[in-house]
């Protein structure tokens, strides 16, 4: 799994992505900073096992703190996005390939309206941020339909050539944009949707290719709204705007800055944080400056006691877990311990509706070609093959080797 972070230039992307991993990036207020894409690991943020069993865990990656569990993802956050990206302007090919593989996107969005179209600041509330969200659709929808394009008139020809054309058409079409990670599942879904006449693909024209282009895009790169610089005053009121215009949006407030800060501060010892709470405890209050205080003074009253948050870990928590629809599973043996004696070290993230049989191939080839059975390690239930594991299940796998 590819988290993507995306974005105009000087939105707070970088900052985002630092708060997120503590990687040590560049950052800067002009456009264009990042110009290779960073790549690092955050977290996600889920209830331990180790909670229900009473124990404590030794997470192998990640960390644990009071039975929140954080389990690893791969992050990129790219090159600032300008209008036109998708006809080359700015760092556009490199920024639209450079996403290629990721399997969601956040948006990062200066909600306070401080940044304009090309990434430069201005007076906060003097730009729309609803255009941000307009116009990063429709890069890649444009992005979409420049692959879908490419070669399609040849493509199109020796389609319909082909015997039993009709039947293979949506393989075809897989097979054509491979490249975009879909499967013949969503384009079959997409030309149903659309439908299109199968019988002559040849009479398809630009304007189906585009529906055919903005339907495959809306089904492979999933979009969150990270709304950050939440804390400006101009943020509030064009919050409620853009959930009011784009309903069907996942939208999270969020402020990065202070999520860094929090982190450093964490990380430095001067302050306990467990991130995505509400809340944190100062441990060393003689070793915080007289601007450190302020911060973290600022961060709670105008940040925590007002948004219950940061924001930050809510956004890459329903990335995952919302967007994407996957879960958490913990492998385990009956001793809930591997053979150092480590309790629950692994957990794993994996699609939803995976079953048992998934899971033990996922965990190893042998596993899955001699398995038996599993075990619900919660309830001490046996569990066959096709069973559909849930979130948070912590499962043994009986083999016949």
């Amino acid at each position: 799994m590819l988290v993507g972070i995306v974005g105009k230039a000087n939105v707070g992307k970088s900052t985002f992505f630092k708060a997120l991993t503590l990687a040590n990036i560049e950052i800067d207020n002009y456009p264009f900073v990042t110009i290779k894409p960073n790549h690092g690991i955050g977290y996600v943020r889920i209830e331990c096992a180790d909670k229900f069993f009473n124990v404590k865990c030794n997470p192998r990656e990640g960390y644990c703190i009071n039975h929140i569990r954080f389990v690893p993802v791969n992050l990129i956050d790219v090159a600032g996005l300008v209008p036109g990206a998708y006809k080359g302007k700015g760092m556009g090919n490199q920024f639209l390939d450079d996403l290629r593989q990721a399997d969601v996107l956040i948006h990062i969005v200066d909600i306070s309206g401080g940044t304009n179209e090309l990434g430069e600041p201005v007076d906060p509330g003097s730009y729309d941020p609803c255009d941000d969200i307009k116009f990063l659709e429709i890069e890649l929808d444009m992005w979409y339909l420049r692959l879908i394009k490419k070669g399609w008139e040849r493509f199109a020809r020796a389609v319909q050539q082909e015997k039993n054309h009709e039947e293979r058409i949506v393989k075809d079409i897989a097979k054509h944009l491979s490249g975009l990670k879909l499967d013949e599942e969503i384009v079959e879904e997409v030309l149903s949707n659309l439908d299109l006449d199968r019988s002559n693909i040849l009479s398809w024209v630009e304007d189906d290719l585009k529906k055919i282009a903005i339907e495959l895009r809306k089904k492979t790169k999933k979009i969150i709204i990270a709304a950050n610089k939440i804390d400006v005053s101009t943020a509030e009121e064009n919050l409620a705007k853009i959930k009011k215009e784009f309903p069907g949006h996942t939208i999270i407030g969020c402020s990065s800055e202070s999520e860094l800060a929090l982190k450093e501060a964490s990380k430095n010892g001067l302050i306990e944080y467990i991130p995505g709470n509400n809340n944190f405890k100062i441990l060393n209050l003689g070793g915080l400056n007289e601007k450190q205080k302020n911060a973290l003074d600022f961060i709670k009253k105008n940040v925590l006691d007002v948004f219950q948050s940061t924001g930050v870990q809510q956004v890459i928590d329903a990335a995952v877990f919302d967007l994407l629809e996957y879960i958490a599973v913990f492998p385990a043996g009956a001793r809930l311990a591997d053979s150092d004696g480590n309790v629950l070290p692994d957990c794993f993230l994996i699609p939803k509706k995976t079953t048992a049989l998934d899971f033990a191939y996922m965990l190893h080839t042998d596993f899955g070609n001699n398995f038996i059975k599993a075990i619900d390690l919660k309830s001490k239930i046996a569990i066959g093959k096709g069973h559909m594991l849930k979130n948070g299940d912590v499962v043994e796998i009986i083999t016949g080797k």
